[in-house]
């Protein structure tokens, strides 16, 4: 389904809403210019986003979208893990540690601590869900049940928008298309269904 664009937006309450990505992402995505046709979804995905990377959490900004990456990587839409490439290097995140997200298991550049968090957004992604006692034991062993609550958080919101994109073959906007590509072409990231026609 194509987008609607931001300035055929008929909701100024959305509109509105709608302006917060471009000061978050860099842009608008695709995914809510699609949603704003029912404006009460875009509207409350919107509020769950705010609230899900609020600046006052506890968890970093950055580890939260490599989560969100991870999350996206377990249910394999590539339009996330662009946004979510976009968003991490954003938010602190090196260019060298987001190419290296899929070695986070081995990689010096992670700590114990992000590791356990990207298992878990792993396995909570997953269907069937993966996480058991063991390894939310783990978790536990380096977050606080708040902290856990706002990695869930992202793992849930994720579940939205990569079952949103991928039913909808939402299409990349430019920028996330590039940093992907740049940042995880050589891993095997593609566009897919994503890609922009033409």
């Amino acid at each position: 389904m194509e987008p609607v664009p931001a300035e055929a937006c008929t909701d100024p309450v959305l509109a509105d809403a709608l302006g917060h990505f471009t000061t978050t992402l860099g842009f608008v995505p695709n995914s809510l210019l699609t949603m704003q046709r029912v404006p009460a979804i875009a509207l409350a995905v919107i509020q769950l986003n705010r609230a899900v990377f609020a600046p006052d959490g506890e968890v970093d900004l950055g580890l939260k979208r490599l989560v969100a990456h991870v999350a996206s990587t377990a249910s394999g839409c590539q339009y996330c893990k662009a946004h979510t490439t976009v968003s991490a290097t954003r938010h602190g995140v090196s260019d060298e540690k987001m190419a290296a997200i899929y070695e986070y298991a081995t990689s010096p550049l992670f700590t114990p601590a992000e590791r356990a968090a990207l298992d878990f957004a792993m396995e909570a992604a997953s269907v069937p869900n993966a996480v058991t006692d063991a390894s939310f034991a783990v978790l536990a062993e380096h977050w606080s049940e708040t902290q856990i609550v706002e990695l869930l958080g992202v793992v849930c919101m994720f579940g939205v928008f990569n079952r949103w994109n991928d039913s909808m073959a939402t299409p990349l906007e430019e920028l996330p298309l590039t940093r992907a590509g740049e940042l995880l072409g050589d891993q095997g990231w593609t566009a897919g269904k994503h890609a922009p026609a033409g």
